[in-house]
């Protein structure tokens, strides 16, 4: 059955316009992420992963990380088109946020410029925004979309659609 697609509104993008393999460009867009009381990473040159069926994803640039809250968590995964990830947990005082991001330290062709920058999970962190507006989480434990009033779907993440 194929995906019917959420109505497109003034100002908005659908996730399913989005290219395969995924886009990974520089954005000036102001990416605020927070967990603890204090300020993990802070940018205007996030680099913005959009992939078809999936919410983009900021990577902020590592110079833009308060690198001492970050400490390297466990496992990693695979993505097909960026390669082997790492996982990062965030520590502030005793609060330990585990796997809350992600990143590429020797990625694949094509996305070397995304090495060392970080991802985070939205929803596993107290607050990260774009540009002020505060993100919503991807549907799913496992991918690490940022939604925002910009961008519509369906999702891919939730329930019934993994073979999207």
């Amino acid at each position: 059955m194929p995906v019917r697609r959420d109505p497109v509104g003034p100002g908005q993008e659908s996730v399913w316009d989005y290219p395969r393999p995924p886009s990974a460009l520089v954005t000036p867009r102001h990416v605020l992420v927070e967990f603890g009381g204090q300020v993990v990473a802070d940018t205007r040159r996030a680099i913005r992963v959009c992939e078809t069926s999936h919410p983009p994803t900021y990577y902020v640039p590592g110079d833009d990380l308060a690198t001492h809250l970050l400490e390297r968590g466990q496992g990693g995964s695979w993505c097909e088109w960026k390669g082997q990830a790492t996982y990062w947990d965030v520590v502030v005082g005793d609060r330990r946020a585990p796997s809350v991001g992600w990143s590429y330290e020797s990625p694949s062709p094509g996305y070397a410029h995304l090495a060392g920058a970080v991802a985070f999970y939205p929803g596993r962190l107290d607050r990260v925004t774009v540009d002020g507006e505060v993100v919503r989480p991807q549907p799913g434990d496992f991918y690490g979309g940022w939604i925002t009033d910009e961008v519509v779907g369906p999702f891919k993440g939730a329930p019934g659609t993994l073979g999207w």
